[in-house]
């Protein structure tokens, strides 16, 4: 499997770049991939499917200046930030039999995420979260092509929690185990630095191949006609 660990400077680059790989490895022009990434400051983050008014905070972000975007993959609205570290996964659904459907590849996934980090009292709860000790500290979302899936994850290790509710609403839709709570009693962060869970990652999914032909063009096109547009961001 191939690895980059590489960030942009800018969070429209960063969505962007992952849906880039993501076409390139459908078209046949790369392999599966293990990325690692993280936005350096505070960003909210939709899913493709989220609704800007129910989940976004505006008026607090523009005040604080906290950019809002929105990804090509689902679940839900987001903060991001330093401390959060992310994970991209590109993967064949053809040659790995658990990947066939949306509910069995979480759980492939998740479970396998779950066991690399190595603390007890992780497990897979609601449809796309890790929790520790019953709180969330990974929320996971997917886009899918016909042979390649890109799974997106987060995994919070030294975020500022009591930041969340300032720039997200309490959503809607929650998962039974969240009982209700507000974000900054329901997410946590893990007890492992960013050395830690990058090497715990790579040697779960042996991800050593370097990979040297990276879709930039492709990513610059996408953030123009794409991920920059407020018809994208406010498409819902």
């Amino acid at each position: 499997m191939h690895f980059l660990d590489i960030t942009f400077d800018s969070p429209f680059e960063n969505l962007a770049f992952d849906e880039a790989l993501l076409l390139n490895a459908e078209q046949g022009n790369m392999g599966e991939c293990l990325r690692l990434w993280e936005i350096r400051y505070p960003t909210v983050v939709l899913g493709s499917g989220c609704k800007f008014d129910e989940d976004v905070e505006e008026k607090n972000c523009h005040l604080d200046s906290i950019p809002i975007l929105r990804r090509s993959s689902g679940g839900g609205t987001v903060l991001l930030g330093k401390g959060c570290l992310l994970f991209s996964l590109f993967l064949r659904t053809d040659t790995r039999p658990g990947l066939a459907s949306i509910k069995s590849s979480y759980v492939s996934i998740m479970e396998q995420i779950a066991k690399c980090l190595e603390l007890q009292e992780i497990k897979h709860d609601g449809t796309s979260d890790l929790a520790w000790n019953n709180k969330k500290f990974s929320g996971n979302a997917q886009q899918r092509k016909s042979t390649f899936i890109l799974h997106h994850g987060s995994i919070l290790f030294d975020f500022p929690i009591e930041l969340i509710p300032r720039y997200l609403k309490q959503p809607l839709r929650q998962p039974d185990y969240r009982q209700g709570r507000p974000h900054d009693q329901f997410v946590t962060n893990i007890p492992l630095s960013r050395d830690e869970i990058v090497i715990k990652l790579k040697e779960s999914w042996k991800a050593t191949q370097p990979l040297n032909d990276l879709p930039i063009e492709a990513m610059q096109q996408l953030v123009a006609e794409k991920y920059q547009l407020g018809s994208w961001i406010r498409r819902r």
